[in-house]
């Protein structure tokens, strides 16, 4: 059997004024330097809100929640509110079992996520009619 590699993507962006990041694939060792450099140059933006799309995670390990609990730390440290957004069991079972779900609000889709910052006072910076 040849060795098996993994390809994750990371990605930046912005709706409706608010940076969201995108990892899809596997969230483990390989992936870990340019996803928590995303992460930390949206954040260091300050920004009111931030989503994490893991929408399209396959794998999410210790390295994940390690990534997600450093990045809720920063949030925190910045002011910042951080949402989750996934529906993926190999994500969402994680979360349960290591009670990270219980540190950040994590919803089924981004704009699902969005509508709940914004629902939480966030303000946008280019205020959307509706969030979907």
């Amino acid at each position: 059997m040849g060795d098996i590699t993994t390809t994750t993507t990371v990605s930046t962006g912005d709706r409706w004024g608010v940076p969201v990041v995108g990892l899809v694939g596997e969230v483990d060792m390989v992936c870990e330097a340019p996803a928590r450099a995303a992460l930390v140059e949206q954040l260091d933006r300050r920004p009111a809100g931030l989503v994490l799309d893991l929408t399209a995670v396959d794998f999410f390990g210790s390295t994940g929640i390690r990534l997600l609990v450093e990045a809720c730390g920063r949030a925190e440290r910045h002011g910042t509110a951080i949402a989750v957004a996934t529906s993926r069991r190999a994500v969402l079972r994680t979360l349960e079992m290591t009670l990270v779900d219980e540190l950040v609000d994590v919803h089924p889709t981004v704009p699902d996520a969005l509508e709940a910052l914004r629902a939480a006072g966030v303000p946008f910076p280019r205020q959307a009619a509706a969030c979907r």
